[in-house]
């Protein structure tokens, strides 16, 4: 008996064909990734919120132990099932979708912390790729702030924003950082730099 993929289901295929329309925004924490998902989203373009905050607000409602400061591995996990589960919903979708953090981000917070990086997390982001190029913000002293869900300092941050380089250049990505910059002008920038590589 033949089986017959239906919509729902994951297909790298689908993936695949939507790569230049998945752009990912990465950076320090607390460099203002979050403003500026709210700007691009305000703009017409479709968005998803950062999974690990994500995960953290819930695990905090249920009293859960997937914490990065609880049980980093779990949350890891959990965090790269929730950045896959987005991604595929996002090529099924069609439309340019930027994200706030990916697979990428969530191997590189591992290895900052010393774990060794299971290898279906490496299969996982070698095969489910993003646009080649990565919006990296850089640490903004200025404007970090520590909330409920961010309890690192930003000396943290910064040693985490290494590693985040490190990570997306060894998967092959191309790194844009984006300027220290009102809200609007960063969008802008994101935008034209996109812009420049569409054909014609």
């Amino acid at each position: 008996m033949n089986h017959v993929l239906n919509e729902g289901e994951y297909r790298l295929e689908n993936i695949a064909a939507r790569r230049d329309d998945l752009v990912m925004i990465s950076g320090c924490s607390g460099g203002g990734k979050s403003t500026l998902l709210e700007e691009l989203s305000r703009r017409g373009f479709a968005t998803c919120e950062e999974p690990g905050r994500q995960m953290v607000r819930e695990q905090l409602f249920i009293d859960g132990e997937a914490l990065p400061w609880t049980n980093l591995p779990l949350f890891v996990e959990l965090t790269i099932s929730r950045s896959i589960n987005v991604m595929t919903e996002a090529a099924r979708r069609g439309g340019r979708t930027f994200f706030d953090r990916g697979i990428v981000d969530q191997i590189a917070g591992l290895e900052q912390a010393g774990h060794i990086v299971p290898p279906v997390y490496l299969r996982a982001a070698e095969r489910l790729r993003y646009h080649r190029q990565v919006f990296l913000l850089p640490p903004w002293p200025e404007i970090y702030r520590n909330d409920a869900e961010r309890r690192h300092g930003l000396e943290t941050a910064i040693e985490a924003f290494r590693y985040l380089e490190n990570a997306y250049r060894r998967f092959g990505y191309e790194l844009v950082e984006v300027p220290r910059a009102g809200v609007g002008e960063r969008a802008d920038f994101i935008l034209s730099t996109l812009a420049q590589q569409e054909p014609g």
